[in-house]
């Protein structure tokens, strides 16, 4: 399993992500996902990732999987404020841009042309197939942005009950104003709306998926329906790619990710994960909307029961995790 990290400027816009508890600290999230994955706490910060309100990264359902299954878990830096303080690949340090302002990607092409080669050289290992998850705050908006570009109608999740969804509409909307387009105007130019709106944690996962040559599975919501939508455009043949989310996202009516994946063409799968009988609120409160996916928690579920966990196994091991994490 892969993780890729990523960010985007469009994080910092106040009330737009909720993978942080403040959007500037949405900046350390994806080094404290990696590292947390790996210690008992982060390195960079003493604590890890929570939104506003205070609930837990995803992290800790990736984290809980790992341990149980112990599957084999590598760092990708696609593009990210600061590295994370833990053994990883790097392919870029490039912070995606506001695309109100400017092209999001001014390195898409180089982004992709690296990753393409980390792909290539996964071919040479005795690999069936990759699973590739991302921590990327601010991501289901650069993602929409994407899908709005390529024709598609979807809207994406978000890790608050409350998705902001006006808000997400105004700033894409900003967006295409700067260039001149409405939605589907670049149907057939995916990487023209790469570089326009997208983020590095999608070059990234494109350029591996295009070089590893065997199966994908494309590890989180609705941000993956951004790279499968891409993947497509490009001319990939999606039958080798499926999505791997959580009931969270599958169950989100602020969302059209069982349409929009229909639409793309694409095979998912969900963690059917039931949080709603644990001794914590931070744990019960993904019932109730937040959280969702990231870093992988659908994906590495999958993995945890591809190697005969279940999914209580996968929660139970989720509440010791917490129990130490507040005590």
């Amino acid at each position: 399993m892969l993780v890729v990290l990523g960010n985007t400027e469009v994080s910092l816009i106040p009330r737009i992500s909720m993978a942080g508890a403040t959007p500037e600290l949405t900046k350390l999230t994806p080094p404290a996902d990696a590292e947390y994955l790996f210690y008992e706490k982060p390195r960079i910060i003493d604590a890890i990732p929570v939104t506003p309100e205070g609930h837990p990264t995803p992290a800790i359902i990736t984290k809980a999987t790992k341990e149980l299954a112990g599957f084999p878990i590598m760092i990708v830096r696609g593009g990210t404020y600061l590295a994370p303080l833990v053994p990883h690949v790097h392919i870029s340090s490039y912070v995606g841009k506001d695309f109100r302002k400017g092209k999001a990607l001014l390195e898409a092409e180089e982004i992709i042309n690296r990753a393409t080669i980390f792909g290539k050289e996964l071919n040479k290992l005795t690999l069936k197939e990759l699973v590739i998850g991302e921590s990327t705050p601010g991501g289901t908006t650069t993602a929409q942005a994407i899908l709005w570009a390529l024709g598609y109608g979807a809207k994406t999740s978000s890790a608050s009950p409350c998705n902001p969804q006006s808000l997400k509409e105004k700033v894409i909307l900003e967006g295409f104003e700067r260039i001149g387009i409405k939605k589907g105007d670049l149907e057939n130019k995916p990487l023209i709306a790469l570089e326009e709106f997208g983020d590095p944690m999608m070059a990234t996962v494109l350029g591996i998926a295009q070089g590893f040559e065997r199966d994908v599975i494309l590890a989180g919501g609705t941000q993956m329906l951004a790279v499968a939508a891409l993947l497509k455009a490009m001319g990939e043949d999606l039958e080798r790619f499926m999505i791997a989310t959580t009931k969270w996202v599958i169950n989100d009516k602020s969302s059209t990710f069982k349409e929009t994946a229909k639409e793309i063409g694409v095979m998912y799968y969900y963690a059917n994960l039931d949080f709603s009988k644990c001794r914590f609120k931070g744990l019960q409160d993904y019932e109730r909307g937040y959280v969702k996916e990231g870093v992988g928690a659908g994906g590495a579920t999958w993995l945890a029961m591809k190697r005969g966990f279940s999914e209580r196994d996968v929660v139970k091991k989720v509440e010791e995790l917490y129990e130490k994490l507040i005590y």
